[in-house]
């Protein structure tokens, strides 16, 4: 073994542990574990901990340099550099320390920096050196002893990153091992859905340890790190105070302005600390779209919620929750299916069109007029709830509208145009509607005008035991009303009346003996534009649904509002 004279008083000043330095390669267990419970004895220090990951902070072209010893020859030893936020440079060198220390051989330390700068004016014996954003490891079979020197660099921004070193890596094993295929595989693709599948890591099949996997997806890049991915995940909530000027910090520091160690913040966060690893959560969707879900020891995982048509990228983390480590699998990225297309329905100028749509769906219509046009009349009749209506001429919006009941729009034609128009159903139920586009001026519409108010009102005072009487509103056009009864039970209620309510379903849709009779109506003045009208023939004490058509020149009949009538059932 190498002699260094004045080596121990080097160490016990420059590592600053006194009495507890570690006697490597052999190591007490209870020490250890007592040292790394302990973050205290780490603060504010450069010393790297045998067998155990710490999280550091670089300042953008600020080299930051750590150490650590191997007290005997033919150690091995293992340093592991996980870049986080950007790509980092680092460099391992083995320092060459004076065989004598100061002091007029004396014994007694030198003050504190000059010890420093001692260790540090040779470069050393460089072993090992790295520039990139992947997890990379410096492995030795065997070492001399020394000190060594782990110096590392941020040149694009300020970065988190984190460190491992040990001299037992055989024993320790603190990251998951991944199996003979780390390939995550894509077992199923729809329009919002992916499912994924990878091969369990041997840590927690074999070894025995507690492991759980961590799936992350986002739309810009696979992670080769958790770190990376948890880094992109708090951006967003990262915010840092300016420090006081000169004062120093510790990579622990960083816990007071938003970058948190990960035993303290990231291990909260993810609950690996805790004996129910099965349990899967996730966190809270940022603005960038990342998301990661931790799911237990399942290897198939099912993405949902996605969005049709879109690409986005998955990675798997095997994590050990013993040791608050992970490893990457390689990840894959896939594209979500389209949304089924949509099957165009062709117009035909001045013929009415009818058409359905499921709750919450989409119709697209086509309309392409033969002959040059100056303008085109559209009409939309909803039958049931509002639904929205686009309309656009050779790929330019012209209108967005919600539309209820019956609504003309004019739309300024153009030569061989083309008219693309789309309905979205209500979110209530399914939707019925009748469309005509045409051409052709003309001064009959299609469909009959309405009064703004479509309600249908009783009298309760005119009610008798086998009579009632109603009225309705008109309009200024000489139209047909047809009034139809319907005996309903005492508990008809306001979900079965809305299934009736169907405005499009004409009078021919009713049995004749429903039908109490039909008349015609306008009045050129709209305040006196109402009509009554008294219903016989009726049973006491029963109820009874009425309904009132208007129908129009063509024969489109469009249903006022149902009501619901009681005669008396003593008179």
């Amino acid at each position: 073994m190498r002699q260094y004279k004045g080596w121990s008083p080097l160490l016990l000043v420059l590592l600053g542990l006194g009495s507890l330095a570690q006697k490597l390669p052999t190591r007490d267990e209870g020490l250890f574990q007592m040292q790394i419970r302990d973050k205290s004895l780490f603060h504010d220090s450069s010393v790297m901990p045998d067998g155990a990951e710490i999280s550091g902070y670089l300042f953008r072209d600020t080299p930051r340099r750590y150490y650590f010893v191997v007290e005997e020859d033919n150690t091995p030893l293992s340093v592991t550099v996980t870049p986080c936020d950007a790509p980092l440079e680092w460099k391992l060198t083995l320092q060459e320390l004076p065989e004598e220390a100061s002091g007029e051989g004396s014994g007694e330390p030198e003050p504190l920096d000059q010890q420093k700068q001692q260790a540090t004016v040779d470069e050393g014996t460089e072993l090992f050196t790295y520039k990139g954003n992947d997890v990379e490891s410096y492995v030795a079979t065997s070492t001399p002893s020394g000190l060594y020197q782990l110096e590392l660099l941020s040149t694009e921004k300020d970065s988190n990153f984190k460190m491992y070193a040990t001299t037992t890596p055989e024993s320790d094993q603190p990251y998951p091992e991944l199996p003979y295929d780390p390939r995550v595989d894509v077992t199923a693709l729809g329009r919002t859905t992916v499912t994924l599948a990878w091969k369990p890591t041997p840590t927690g099949s074999l070894m025995g340890q507690p492991v759980q996997y961590c799936v992350v997806i986002n739309k810009e890049h696979n992670f080769k790190s958790m770190c990376a991915a948890e880094a992109k995940i708090s951006a967003d909530d990262a915010f840092m105070m300016a420090p006081k000027p000169g004062r120093d910090f510790s990579p622990f520091d960083f816990a007071h302005f938003g970058f948190v160690p990960s035993d303290i913040g990231f291990g909260k966060d993810r609950g690996l600390m805790s004996n129910k690893i099965s349990r899967a959560y996730a966190t809270k969707p940022k603005a960038s779209d990342i998301q990661k879900v931790c799911i237990g020891n399942k290897n198939i995982f099912t993405v949902s919620d996605l969005k049709p048509a879109t690409q986005y990228y998955f990675d798997v983390f095997a994590v050990n929750s013993a040791t608050n480590t992970s490893t990457a699998y390689v990840g894959t990225f896939a594209r979500t299916k389209e949304e089924a297309r949509q099957k165009t329905v062709e117009l035909k100028d001045g013929k009415v069109s009818d058409v359905f749509i499921k709750r919450k769906g989409s119709k697209f219509l086509r309309f392409a007029p033969v002959s040059s046009h100056q303008r085109v009349t559209l009409f939309v009749h909803a039958c049931l709830d509002a639904v929205q209506v686009q309309v656009r001429r050779d790929g330019k919006l012209l209108l967005s509208q919600n539309v209820e009941g019956i609504r003309q729009f004019q739309l300024r034609g153009k030569p061989k145009a083309k008219y693309l128009i789309r309905l979205r159903g209500s979110r209530k139920g399914a939707s019925t509607l009748k469309v005509l586009a045409t051409t052709r001026p003309s001064s009959k519409q299609p469909f009959p005008s309405l009064p703004e108010d479509t309600r249908i009102k009783a009298f309760d005072k005119l009610r008798t035991c086998s009579s009632v009487t109603v009225a309705w509103l008109g309009t200024q056009d000489r139209n047909k009303y047809c009034i139809y009864r319907k005996e309903v039970a005492d508990n008809y209620g306001e979900e079965q009346r809305r299934r009736e309510q169907n405005q499009c379903a004409g009078p021919e849709t009713r049995r004749k003996s429903e039908k109490v009779l039909c008349k015609y109506f306008h009045s050129p003045n709209l305040q006196k534009a109402v009509t009554t009208e008294t219903v016989t023939g009726l049973e006491p004490g029963k109820t009874y649904l009425l309904d009132v058509y208007v129908v129009g020149h063509s024969g489109h009949s469009v249903k006022y509002q149902s009501k619901l009538v009681k005669t008396r059932k003593y008179c």
